[in-house]
């Protein structure tokens, strides 16, 4: 049996406790759960501030650690997708209460006290996660002392009718390999953020959920079989289908979040790259 390292805590030399048996480590151990709290935590492939970004944790998501370092670094597992790697050690905490909201607006600031006047302490992206011990008058006062607008959040259960609305809201960001903040994002971290807002569990990385979303559509350059929500699929890339005319995706190609005319899409990643791979249809 093949194990994805990006979905397995195992090293040579260290193990999660629960994959004794399954692999060869040195060590097992028992994790412990932590919370990240600063606005996000990079994912990285190795404890060094140079590295890759694989992935970002966003506030309020919490974090199986199995290792830490006199340098700084944890190392562990994202609960919400399992994604394994290296986040620096200061922007993680004990879990604290339960985390009751989250954030439903693209961005929002915490204030220090219930006035918008005050500097905000920091600007929390769309889908992070808060908890919020009392309503007084517009805001939400959280664990932490922090006032955040009540408008800007919602409860942790509540689901978007359609995550291409979702997705539309991000047009603008930034691109970002690695990212999933409303700040920077790359075309699968677009995808993921769109599909739990919409209470759709997805994998990480594009060829991830290209194995597990939906169902295959088959398509042989006709755009009309398209259906809006369609997820495209191209080596290393993935884009939403909005509606039979354009395609919402994060790219490189213009380093943003983009609304671009389909056939003009499809024509223009062949051209560069390689031919759609395939489509993936949710329902």
């Amino acid at each position: 049996m093949t194990l994805d390292p990006r979905l397995t805590p195992a090293r040579p030399d260290l193990a999660a406790a629960h994959l004794r048996g399954v692999v060869d480590a040195a060590r097992f151990i028992e994790g412990k759960r932590w919370r990240v709290r600063a606005v996000s935590a990079p994912v990285r492939r190795e404890p060094s501030p140079e590295a890759s970004l694989t992935t970002e944790a966003l506030s309020g998501e919490t974090v199986m650690v199995y290792e830490t370092t006199p340098e700084g670094w944890a190392w562990g597992q994202l609960e919400a997708d399992l994604y394994v790697g290296w986040l620096p050690v200061g922007a993680l905490a004990a879990p604290g209460a339960p985390v009751t909201h989250k954030v439903a607006a693209l961005r929002t600031p915490v204030f220090p006290g219930p006035s918008i006047k005050l500097p905000p302490r920091e600007l929390l992206s769309f889908g992070s996660r808060v908890g919020v011990v009392e309503m007084r008058e517009r805001f939400a006062v959280t664990q932490d002392g922090g006032f955040l607008f009540s408008g800007h959040l919602a409860p942790l259960d509540a689901v978007e009718e359609d995550f291409v609305t979702v997705a539309a809201r991000f047009l603008g960001a930034a691109y970002l390999w690695g990212g999933r903040s409303s700040l920077g994002l790359d075309c699968s971290g677009l995808v993921q953020v769109s599909l739990a807002a919409a209470g759709i569990a997805a994998p990480r990385d594009s060829d991830m959920q290209e194995r597990a979303l939906g169902a295959p559509v088959a398509f042989d350059g006709d755009i009309a079989v398209l259906e809006r929500g369609d997820l495209v699929f191209w080596p290393g890339h993935v884009g939403i289908v909005e509606d039979g005319s354009t395609l919402l995706h994060a790219t490189a190609a213009f380093m943003s979040v983009v609304r671009e005319p389909l056939a003009g899409a499809l024509a223009r990643i062949e051209a560069a790259s390689a031919p759609v791979r395939s489509v993936r249809r949710l329902r």
